[in-house]
């Protein structure tokens, strides 16, 4: 009878470990999920994953792997202009794929470049995935006019191809502004215009889970 109610340590253990929710067990948790699971069964998805882990690390280390920063005049020499590749026969060493009339090397060009490209990609879909999230939260819960007001910009937006209304948003600011933006304004507003610009697709997703999920039985059961 006591057995019956004292817990043994184990299970006490546990309870507590459960409760701390240490780092092992959320990856032990990852390993095992249906999500991880997928992942390594699809040799197409660990390659395209082994790739982009791969861009991101060159785009990190692009100041250690360049020969030359391309941004900076200073190192950049025109006696060093129209070099072809190392792997021909007037191919100088260190420009791997030689270097442009301004005798930037190229592949430095490419690295720090993929940099931006990432930068405002990431950005760019962090940015439309937050606004999409919470208009989607926002017409899915409350609905009726809200939603019908949300859902018709968003039927409007897509009637337009999305690089088209990303080019409009960034020719309006940069009509208006000028050359007064400088590099970290003009990657701001790359990020804002790309944002607005595919927003619509989560917004939709979301609304939609959310309505289901409002017709549930154990929302409808939940005290007024």
């Amino acid at each position: 009878m006591t057995e019956a109610l004292v817990p043994h340590a184990t299970e006490a253990g546990a309870g507590n470990a459960g409760t701390r929710s240490p780092p092992g067990r959320w990856f032990k948790r990852a390993f095992e999920s249906d999500v991880f699971y997928s992942f390594r069964r699809s040799r197409l998805t660990m390659v395209a994953a082994a790739i982009t882990a791969l861009f991101f690390l060159l785009a990190i280390f692009a100041s250690l792997l360049a020969v030359q920063n391309p941004f900076d005049p200073s190192q950049l020499e025109l006696m060093n202009s129209r070099i072809a590749p190392l792997w021909t026969a007037d191919g100088q060493s260190p420009f791997l794929l030689g270097t442009d009339e301004q005798g930037r090397d190229v592949f430095s060009a490419i690295l720090y470049g993929l940099r931006i490209s990432l930068t405002v990609g990431v950005l760019g879909v962090l940015f439309s995935g937050t606004l999409g999230i919470m208009l989607g939260l926002i017409a899915g819960y409350f609905g009726g006019a809200i939603d019908g007001l949300i859902m018709r910009i968003a039927d409007v937006q897509l009637t337009f191809p999305a690089i088209l209304i990303a080019l409009l948003i960034n020719g309006v600011v940069k009509s208006i502004f000028g050359n007064r933006l400088d590099a970290m304004s003009t990657l701001a507003v790359l990020v804002f215009a790309i944002g607005l610009s595919f927003w619509v697709q989560y917004a939709r997703t979301v609304r939609g889970s959310v309505m289901v999920e409002k017709n549930k039985d154990y929302v409808a059961a939940r005290p007024s």
